[in-house]
């Protein structure tokens, strides 16, 4: 099982400084994501299966793709990188 902070490192492109400490990183993202983006990434944390996500978010397929592409995105808008580093 990862963190939270190792998952988001996964989807990040170029990540200059480090991380919050994970409490910090929490409260950011709860102002930045959206409460299902959220859910999500801390879904994705725990190593949850793609289909238990579905179910647990009500999403399709389509719609999980879409959500799974978004949030990424937004990991990596250059805004929502600065504040969650150090």
């Amino acid at each position: 099982m990862s963190t939270l902070n190792e998952e988001i490192e996964k989807h990040i492109k170029k990540l200059v400084h480090p991380l919050k400490d994970p409490e910090e990183l929490l409260e950011v993202l709860k102002v930045k994501l959206t409460k299902k983006e959220l859910k999500l990434l801390k879904a994705w944390a725990e190593d949850t299966a793609t289909e238990e996500i579905q179910t647990n978010l009500h999403l399709d397929e389509e719609r999980y793709a879409e959500l799974s592409t978004k949030l990424i995105k937004k990991l990596n808008q250059e805004k929502i990188k600065q504040a969650m580093c150090i």
